[in-house]
């Protein structure tokens, strides 16, 4: 089974995607193989993201691109708007998928086979908040270790 948490309550869930990634990405030990990310979302969320991503920081580097980038399976952070995307079987990313959208998975059972850990994003808008709920209860349903971290001040 796949762990599962659920990140709510979050004020703007663009920038804390760079916070949490940058977390992700410098807990890596030295030595230790760097632990690639999946990023999943409405497109033009992901547009605002990459902008974001390059100036989230100046003393931060968080090397990203888009999945059907040709540089996709040699960059650590990818983003796309699809979780069967084809590109995303040309990369080996394999650790973390951080959603960032509002729509269910079609086949988690395929996904949870793939990552092991899953993180959702659920914002204070309520729209995002009823499709995270659902989302938490379908998983809930299909056995998975759920966590929830509510963020009182994001």
């Amino acid at each position: 089974m796949a762990r599962i948490d659920f990140h709510s309550n979050v004020a703007d869930k663009l920038e804390y995607a760079c916070r949490l990634t940058r977390k992700i990405w410098s807990s890596t030990l030295e030595g230790q193989p760097v632990r690639n990310i999946v990023m999943v979302g409405e497109r033009a969320d992901l547009q605002k993201l990459n902008e974001l991503l390059w100036a989230f920081s100046n003393t931060d580097f968080l090397p990203h691109c888009f999945i059907e980038d040709e540089a996709a399976a040699e960059t650590p952070i990818v983003l796309t708007d699809d979780f069967v995307s084809p590109a995303l079987n040309s990369v080996p990313h394999a650790d973390i998928l951080i959603h960032l959208g509002m729509r269910m998975p079609a086949n988690v059972p395929a996904l949870v086979e793939r990552f092991p850990r899953i993180v959702e994003v659920v914002t204070v808008n309520e729209a995002e908040r009823l499709a995270g709920r659902e989302r938490y209860k379908a998983y809930r349903e299909l056995g998975h270790e759920l966590n929830n971290f509510y963020q009182s001040k994001s």
